[in-house]
């Protein structure tokens, strides 16, 4: 029996892919040929990337006037190649500021234009500002937002979306930790971009779904790898993709239709963090400190009582196959990672041992 793993990225991937995945190993489709092996070019593989895009547009509801491109360089690359694909030096440009993630992308963002803090700032926040105090720019190119955080577990919901869609700007949300959890309307944005690693395959792609006015506007020193327009152009085959993981995405994306759409999933996940935050509060034991309204549904962080008594439960965790739960060294404490490929019964036991630890250890 595997082990359940919450590791925030690379995460836990679905098993019913990783056996397919296993038995095509050596022979893909019938060719006689990992798909690692085989040219990007070859019309087999490109019939497996289409299908994997078409599968991904499906599942995503995403409109047609929307490109998809796979990427090189994870979700931090694009925190360079947006402003240099949509600004130029001078402009303005909004940026949330909610966690590391977001922190990190205002940091390479300023390299390039001027960015305004919408709200938000402080060393791992727990809670958005509340709208009130949020502060746009009159002439912003576009709005940003890291939609997850996911060393916290701090999460963007609908009523403060609706209010920064409100603004009438292009609207770009790093999803790198909550894409595909739930049903989202991909028109209200005009770019969504996340790094493969945690709901989507391995690490070393990443996804952009960019709406096609805002191709074409990249400076003129934007380096060719980094110019969405190239990626469109190219069938993001400008140069040789990363033929492994896009297999494997196309698997995943493949596996979510199975299951029955991201509809489907989202249930699951739903359920999976609402009995997870609901032991929580009620144990008297753990603590989460997010604000109650933020909560994400993909990275479920709390607090042991001491922090002497952390060594032990992550000691324990692992004998019982509880894997990869220490929270981040920038916030501590424990992080359960509980995206799409997490089954429920991971969920249970892991609440279950929680249980147990509590009644072995009081305070």
């Amino acid at each position: 029996m595997r082990s359940f793993n919450f590791s925030a990225g690379p995460a836990m991937l679905p098993e019913a892919v990783m056996r397919k995945a296993q038995t095509e190993f050596l022979d893909w489709n019938g060719t006689s040929m990992s798909v690692m092996e085989m040219s990007h070019r070859s019309p087999e593989f490109m019939a497996l990337a289409k299908q994997m895009e078409n599968d991904l547009r499906e599942v995503m509801a995403i409109p047609q006037n929307y490109h998809v491109l796979f990427v090189h360089g994870g979700a931090s690359l694009q925190f360079s190649a947006i402003p240099l694909n949509l600004t130029q030096a001078g402009d303005t440009v909004d940026y949330f500021d909610t966690g590391v993630w977001s922190s990190k992308a205002i940091a390479e963002a300023k390299r390039y234009v001027n960015v305004n803090v919408v709200a938000g700032g402080g060393e791992n926040p727990t809670e958005i500002p509340d709208a009130s105090q949020w502060k746009f720019s009159a002439d912003a190119k576009y709005i940003h937002i890291c939609s997850n955080e996911t060393i916290t577990g701090l999460e963007f919901k609908e009523p403060m979306l609706d209010v920064i869609f409100a603004q009438g700007k292009p609207v770009i949300a790093d999803m790198s930790s909550n894409i595909l959890c739930r049903e989202i309307d991909v028109s209200k944005y005009a770019m969504i971009y996340a790094g493969a690693q945690k709901n989507i395959g391995p690490a070393g792609l990443a996804i952009l779904i960019v709406r096609e006015d805002l191709l074409g506007q990249a400076r003129s020193d934007c380096p060719k790898l980094m110019n969405w327009d190239v990626y469109a152009n190219n069938e993001s085959m400008f140069n040789t993709p990363n033929t492994w993981a896009w297999y494997l995405a196309g698997e995943v994306f493949a596996w979510l239709k199975s299951l029955g759409g991201i509809s489907a999933i989202a249930a699951i996940n739903q359920r999976k963090a609402q009995n997870l935050y609901h032991y929580i509060d009620q144990s008297g034991y753990y603590r989460n400190t997010i604000a109650l309204d933020q909560r994400s549904w993909m990275n479920v962080t709390f607090m042991l009582p001491s922090e002497t008594l952390n060594s032990a439960f992550l000691a324990e965790a692992k004998m019982a196959g509880l894997l990869s739960l220490k929270g981040h060294k920038a916030f501590g404490g424990m992080r359960a990672s509980i995206y799409n490929a997490m089954p429920e019964e991971g969920v249970d036991a892991l609440i279950a041992f929680m249980r147990a630890f509590a009644e072995k250890n009081p305070q």
